[in-house]
């Protein structure tokens, strides 16, 4: 077990680059923090590559660490490289999971077009992750899926299902060749959610906070939905009506 005292250990300024986008993409790895988030990360297929624990910190007699490294450092570190305000001083270090999309076969799939908030597209991860999608498709313009408040918001659903950053026109083509209904959201020429009937395969376009789904891709889906509004509110937020679209499109097919 290392233990590392100064904030200029090379490894030391490697963990803290993992806290831009540019250094995840760099190194493909990507840097996650708390007692859950690790421990999905061990329990799932996940490379965990290192453990990092601040010293005085006990790790969980059940967590499986055998094979991993694990590294102590100073509070003054675990301050350093931690992206919350009182962290509990445990993080890991994972590799980023590249996935081919057409290998998967995947039959319910959600695609986010340009969402830009962290907090939303952690959201929508778990969201997809709790109705059982099989893949969850990032396209340009979207908030990078390892920035540390999408991680902190998904609460481990990153480790559950293939998150694949990717241009969205390869997966539509995909998913018409295999027949497979594909949904956009917009009011404009759309019907209500509850007019499709639930339960059959489906990829569903979930847009931009404020413009929605580009026009290029609403103009190559089966059918755009709407979510009626009863109340004054002129919108949803992104996540909750992703979740409503999901859960109903889905419908008890298992």
């Amino acid at each position: 077990m290392n233990f590392l005292q100064s904030l200029q250990n090379p490894h030391v300024k490697a963990w803290k680059k993992l806290s831009t986008k540019k250094g995840r993409d760099q190194s493909g790895l990507f840097l996650v923090e708390g007692f859950h988030l690790v421990e999905e990360a061990l329990k799932s297929r996940a490379e965990v590559q290192e453990i990092i624990v601040r010293e005085g910190t006990e790790l969980p007699a059940h967590f499986y660490i055998d094979t991993i490294d694990i590294t102590t450092v100073t509070d003054e570190i675990a301050q350093a490289i931690a992206e919350t305000e009182h962290t509990q001083g445990v993080f890991a270090v994972c590799k980023q999971e590249l996935q081919d999309f057409p290998s998967l076969g995947a039959q319910r799939i959600l695609l986010i077009d340009s969402v830009q908030d962290p907090g939303n597209i952690g959201t929508m991860i778990r969201t997809a992750d709790a109705a059982g999608m099989d893949a969850v498709i990032l396209g340009k313009g979207s908030a990078d899926p390892y920035n540390a408040k999408v991680l902190r918001s998904a609460q481990g659903s990153h480790f559950h299902l293939p998150i694949i950053k990717m241009d969205l026109q390869p997966v539509i083509d995909d998913v018409k060749k295999r027949e497979i209904a594909v949904y956009g959201t917009s009011l404009e020429g759309g019907r209500s959610y509850t007019s499709i009937e639930p339960g059959a395969p489906f990829a569903l376009i979930m847009g931009n906070e404020g413009s929605g789904v580009k026009q290029e891709w609403l103009e190559q889906t089966e059918q755009n939905l709407f979510i009626p509004l009863f109340g004054k509110s002129e919108s949803l937020n992104v996540a909750v009506a992703s979740g409503v679209l999901l859960y109903h499109l889905r419908g008890q097919l298992q």
